[in-house]
């Protein structure tokens, strides 16, 4: 299965919060809004938002104070 146009756009936002370990709310809310921009997540779509979860949950990817 190929990486759909708003995946490959959703694992940009993704990484770009990884990297930096931090999240703005504006960030969190761009992901949700292009996850389900089409009105289906696919499967990719699934396995970054679950990442991002995991990572926010552990602690590794923080919300930002701003």
């Amino acid at each position: 299965m190929e990486l759909s146009e708003s995946g490959f756009r959703l694992r940009q936002l993704i990484e770009k919060v990884i990297k930096d370990h931090i999240i703005t709310h504006k960030e969190y809310e761009s992901i949700i809004q292009l996850a389900t921009e089409d009105g289906h997540i696919d499967p990719h779509e699934k396995v970054l938002l679950s990442t991002l979860q995991d990572m926010i949950e552990s602690k590794m990817v923080r919300w930002s104070k701003e």
